[in-house]
């Protein structure tokens, strides 16, 4: 029988397209079934046009079932892969400018610090459902895989309070691999290990990474058989793209002696050093793209990108469908797993599981990322041991907030949220404690349309809080402010001007 897979979130832009032509592109998978569930019927339907042109322009069986019925999409599927964004691009929105408001300049804003908090009282809610619908519907066993942020956090629910296995994936760990490779590239040249036309690929260089997800550590570099990470400093500093675009994270490898997995925004945000002054972070940063550290700069490109889609759509319909073939998948993990489970051929890649002692000097049961493997005899994790002592502090602070999160999300608790902000590295590099309680409690006010897991009376409360101290006098002075570096989302018109 062919598989079903279940889609959720499936009117996400890119990432539906993307993972169905990934398992389409494995002959075994070609008549695979994929249900398609969406909140948005508009956004739902465009992509299914776009998956249905594809499909038949590459000549395959495959059947597509869309649904606006998360529990019809998840009824009997052998894998669920979930790509939400809950509450849409107004509640990220939020996210990012109110904590500017207090002084809390964010780039992504979805994993940890004040927006990542918030989007996982969002998100987590609405990812338990999705696990009591695999309980109680699909195929038993059934493997949920989940793209969703904040990634740690919602794996972590899934596992502890869904009761359904859950593995949760991200792509920084490939994308950080290409990075070295590109620099030990450019060292062999110049020292002639290879000729001036010879490359070295991603496969070349063989890598461990282990901490916790957009922090996760190249603890093991070895080329040719060669120790690379003394020389990893002096081959990013000498590199003329990347010692201009990734300023913290060289910096951190300076200090730490790793490499973190995250581009430059990302993990500028989840450090208590380098966006606390907004006079310094355009020191640390660079806006030829979002991801080097503009402010707000992902809600830029997801709204830009949004607003073409939804007007430029015939355009896209127009367009030569891609040609699905094994060479040209992506680096996403989904569909090597599925394959690996399925046939048996052997996966490695590093998924985000719940530590069972496989990193020991970080706490039991949180959500780390390590290596793992797929085949026929299921996903294993081997045991990484300890991370090194810098790294793992890093990770321990951030481990005790998402635990915070989480379960202020689980169980509504307003206390707990407040703790977890309070504890995260750049929220409290920059607030004081009663700036951390009152943006909090705006948040709450602001969200609430998409927190059913906070009792309408704590909502409430808050907003009555909040009236009190504007009553009083006691409100704390927040800042008029776009941030340090955000640029003006463009309209289609521009976007279409640039070509």
């Amino acid at each position: 029988m062919p598989l079903k897979i279940a889609m959720i979130g499936a009117g996400s832009v890119g990432f539906t397209r993307r993972l169905m032509t990934d398992l389409l592109a494995v002959p075994e998978f070609a008549a695979t079934h994929f249900a398609l569930m969406d909140i948005s019927e508009r956004n739902l339907g465009m992509v299914t046009q776009l998956c249905q042109r594809d499909i038949a322009a590459n000549d395959l069986p495959a059947t597509l079932q869309p649904t606006l019925d998360q529990r019809e999409a998840i009824a009997d599927a052998d894998y669920v892969i979930c790509m939400i964004r809950q509450g849409g691009l107004d509640a990220f929105q939020l996210d990012i400018d109110i904590p500017l408001r207090y002084g809390i300049d964010q780039c992504v804003g979805d994993t940890i610090c004040a927006g990542g908090i918030m989007y996982g009282q969002r998100t987590i809610p609405a990812l338990l459902g999705i696990c009591r619908d695999i309980r109680q519907a699909a195929k038993p066993g059934a493997l949920f895989l989940n793209y969703a942020n904040p990634m740690a956090m919602n794996t972590w629910a899934c596992n502890q309070y869904g009761g359904v296995r859950t593995i949760g994936l991200c792509h920084g760990v490939q994308h950080g691999h290409q990075q070295i490779a590109d620099c030990i590239q450019l060292w062999a040249r110049e020292q002639g290990h290879i000729g001036a036309e010879e490359t070295v690929s991603r496969d070349d260089v063989d890598i461990i990474c282990a901490g916790i997800n957009h922090q996760t550590w190249y603890i093991s570099v070895r080329w040719r058989g060669m120790d690379m990470l003394p020389r990893l400093l002096e081959l990013f500093e000498a590199h003329p793209v990347y010692r201009e675009e990734e300023k913290v994270r060289i910096d951190v490898l300076r200090r730490f002696g790793y490499y973190s997995t995250e581009s430059n925004g990302h993990l500028s945000e989840y450090l208590p050093w380098y966006r606390k002054r907004l006079d310094e972070i355009g020191d640390w940063i660079s806006l030829n793209r979002w991801i080097h550290g503009e402010t707000g700069g992902y809600l830029r490109v997801c709204s830009e990108s949004r607003n073409w889609f939804e007007t430029d759509f015939p355009t896209w319909l127009e367009a030569a469908p891609p040609q699905i073939s094994p060479a040209r998948r992506s680096l996403e993990h989904g569909s090597y797993i599925i394959e690996g489970l399925e046939t048996g051929r052997r996966y490695r890649g590093h998924f985000n599981v719940p530590n069972r002692g496989h990193i020991r000097n970080l706490p039991d049961g949180c959500v780390v990322e390590i290596p793992g493997y797929a085949d026929a005899n299921g996903i294993n994790m081997p045991v990484v041991g300890e991370l090194p002592l810098a790294p793992a502090a890093t990770c321990s602070a951030s481990v005790r907030v998402q635990q915070m999160a989480m379960e202020a999300a689980v169980h509504g608790d307003v206390t707990l949220l407040k703790q977890a902000m309070l504890h995260d590295p750049l929220v409290g590099a920059v607030c004081n404690p009663e700036e951390v309680w009152q943006l909090t409690d705006e948040m709450l006010v602001a969200q609430a349309q998409w927190l059913p897991n906070y009792d309408p009376s704590e909502i409430a409360a808050a907003q009555q809080r909040l009236e009190q101290h504007e009553a009083t006098g006691t409100r704390v002075t927040l800042r008029e402010t776009r941030g340090a570096a955000r640029l003006q989302t463009r309209s289609v018109e521009e976007l279409r001007a640039a070509g």
